[in-house]
């Protein structure tokens, strides 16, 4: 099957210390998922906020971000916590690349973010 014609290139990116996964078209950055990592055990990625630059909409970068933000929790081997509406939307749209999160963590993470809003 074909590659639709306005399919693009992203390389996207895990900038740990910084908390965002960027993804950049053409070598710009044009898409960002804002995270931070779970204090305490057991850890998790926790998804906080997804944006895609103006201009860049509708060209599938949010989706791309959060199925690799998925990935590298999965190859991390720890849960995801989507607080991000958009990361939680794509998640229920793919439930078998998107395992749910325990509620435990779910609430720890949203204590963790009420506790620290800068993350």
């Amino acid at each position: 099957m074909a590659e639709p014609a306005d399919r693009i290139e992203l390389d996207i990116r895990d900038d740990r210390a910084n908390g965002n996964l960027l993804a950049y078209e053409n070598g710009k950055a044009t898409g960002v998922i804002a995270y931070f990592v779970l204090e305490g055990a057991p850890a998790a990625l926790v998804a906080v906020h997804t944006v895609v630059e103006p201009g860049h909409e509708g060209k599938g970068i949010a989706g791309s971000l959060v199925q690799e933000f998925y990935a590298m929790a999965g190859r991390e081997g720890v849960p995801v916590v989507p607080l991000c509406p958009y990361a939680a939307k794509w998640a229920e749209r793919h439930p078998e690349r998107a395992p749910e999160a325990p509620a435990e963590l779910v609430e720890r993470a949203k204590a963790q973010l009420t506790s620290h809003p800068e993350l």
